[in-house]
């Protein structure tokens, strides 16, 4: 970092000295806050944009898919960005676009013009995440990066859990569009401090001034590539996977543009994408590791609201209420693990993270079933994002190692790519899984409850003569009480599905553990540089 002002001229050096790095911190955190929040805060307001701007509900579900697939985009070509404009530049740029984006969201008349205004949103906020977390491994000396990471992790993992109940409490009690006007000041305020406090590393660190040589095909397959796998998995499900010929050809569209992608790009001098850093073995087990915490994180949090609000009957506000908790948790645990990298190998914070996240994950598909307490609920989602608390710091940094330092800004846009491209396949695997072992539990279930099994008729009259004191006649009350088991069977299933589930991401947690301990040793005192000897 001394190297760093010692390049600028007297008095952009001055004036970075005096500048507190945790005022920095603050500053891109608080933007990048805004950003992940934009990913979650108008999931429950599909409903009342729906019914205000006259459209299906599965019509108005491309607002969330819309401002994903711009922002998934942006974020692998970040670093290229920053490097050909200037990383303050494109900081300010991409808070610029996503604050006039969002009041224009927030005016929408119709909802093609929301979708257009939501891509472009999209657009700015990719650049936030990747520029906030580079610039803060910029900003703090190697001893400080830790807790400086742990700040930004607050932000990235807090926000989608305060996302909907932020949401849902907004459109309840004023309007959906103020979920778009309330972030306005706050954006303001992020690009002033930005303005003023935030400086570009050294000239030979940033854009380069001249012979730039835009990679258009590049470009073209990423655009095509990315665009049609988010749009797949935000939509697989809701239109039958591969039952459906739009999806089929998404599917085949994505394949093919995203390989050729990386072919291109791996013998291109000047990318837009440095696919060859994934020869380093750090590197590319890193993205691997947060592209899975992106699963974790996101299909819990789909989870175990669904579980609440299909199963229990919890309204959408009680369900919140359980997973606001964990984000106190996690708001604890951050600053902790953050000290604790600058004593402790990343990869052994990463090795108890997933370990911990594999036992929470494996005990809640133990323990989870149709009797559980609103208290229990909380503390099972407590255990479960105990080991996102210890993943999400350690993972960042063990990034870094290895990779040398003018590709800092690819290195972060390509762990955020991987991290909310995570979130979206996490997402659509468990919607998948509880679909698909429903049906499968169903069938095994209704295969114990024929005519001819005694156990199955004793329960159907002690049933029907139940519900016949309520005044209905024989008949109605034996349809009655079938339909009642029918609807226990359903349950049942459903519950038997969340427990498979469970199963699935605990035991994939554990892989993560065992490949924790491959990755290389780093000097914790040096800022993650990889030990010697």
């Amino acid at each position: 970092m001394n190297a760093t002002v010692a390049s600028l001229p007297a008095d952009q050096a001055s004036s970075r000295r005096k500048v507190n790095p945790w005022l920095i911190g603050v500053t891109v955190s608080m933007a990048a806050f805004l950003e992940v929040l934009d990913t979650s805060v108008a999931n429950v307001a599909l409903p009342y944009i729906a019914g205000n701007l006259g459209a299906s509900y599965d019509d108005s579900t491309w607002v969330l898919t819309s401002y994903l697939a711009a922002n998934a985009i942006v974020l692998p070509v970040s670093g290229w960005l920053a490097e050909v404009i200037g990383r303050k530049r494109y900081f300010m740029i991409s808070l610029v676009v996503f604050t006039v984006s969002s009041l224009l969201c927030g005016f929408a008349p119709s909802l093609p013009l929301l979708l257009l205004f939501r891509a472009i949103q999209g657009i700015g906020g990719g650049g936030l995440q990747p520029m906030a977390q580079a610039i803060l491994n910029d900003t703090f000396p190697p001893e400080q990066r830790g807790l400086a990471f742990a700040l930004y992790g607050i932000t990235a993992v807090l926000a989608p859990t305060v996302g909907p109940m932020l949401g849902g409490w907004i459109t309840d009690n004023y309007s959906w569009r103020w979920i778009f006007f309330i972030k306005l000041p706050i954006a303001l305020l992020a690009i002033y401090l930005t303005y003023a406090l935030v400086h570009d590393p050294s000239p030979a660190r940033t854009a380069k001034r001249g012979g730039i040589r835009v990679d258009y095909i590049g470009i073209a397959f990423l655009t095509l590539g990315v665009a049609s796998l988010q749009i797949l998995l935000d939509k697989g499900q809701e239109d039958d996977w591969f039952g459906s010929h739009f999806i089929l050809t998404l599917t085949i569209v994505a394949a093919v543009c995203l390989t050729a992608l990386v072919v291109w790009e791996w013998y291109r001098k000047d990318p837009i994408i440095d696919v060859r850093m994934f020869k380093s073995f750090n590197f590319a087990a890193a993205n691997l590791m947060m592209f899975m915490m992106g699963v974790m994180l996101f299909s819990t949090l789909v989870l175990i609201p669904e579980f609440l609000q299909t199963l229990l009957g919890y309204t959408a506000g009680l369900a919140g209420m359980v997973l606001s908790a964990s984000g106190f948790v996690l708001l604890l645990m951050m600053p902790v693990v953050g000290r604790l990298t600058a004593k402790v190998q990343a990869r052994f914070l990463i090795a108890a993270g997933w370990l911990c996240l594999a036992i929470g994950l494996l005990y809640s598909a133990h323990r989870i079933d149709l009797n559980i307490s609103f208290d229990f609920a909380m503390w099972l989602r407590c255990a479960q994002v105990v080991g996102i608390g210890f993943l999400f710091v350690p993972i960042t940094a063990a990034g870094y190692i290895g990779v040398p330092a003018e590709k800092g800004n690819s290195v972060s846009g390509m762990v955020n790519f991987m991290r909310n491209i995570g979130s979206s396949i996490g997402t659509s695997i468990v919607t998948t899984m509880i679909a698909r072992r429903s049906q499968y539990h169903q069938q095994i279930l209704v295969g114990h409850i024929t005519a001819d099994t005694e156990a199955f008729r004793d329960a159907l009259r002690r049933l029907t003569n139940s519900i016949r004191y309520s005044g209905l006649d024989r008949a109605d009350a034996h349809n009655q009480a079938i339909a009642r088991v029918y609807g226990l069977v359903d349950r049942q299933a459903h519950t038997l599905s969340f427990m498979d589930t469970f199963w699935v991401l605990g035991v994939l947690c554990a892989i993560m553990f065992v490949l924790a301990f491959f990755l290389k040793k780093n000097d914790p005192t040096a800022g993650g540089d990889v030990a010697v000897g």
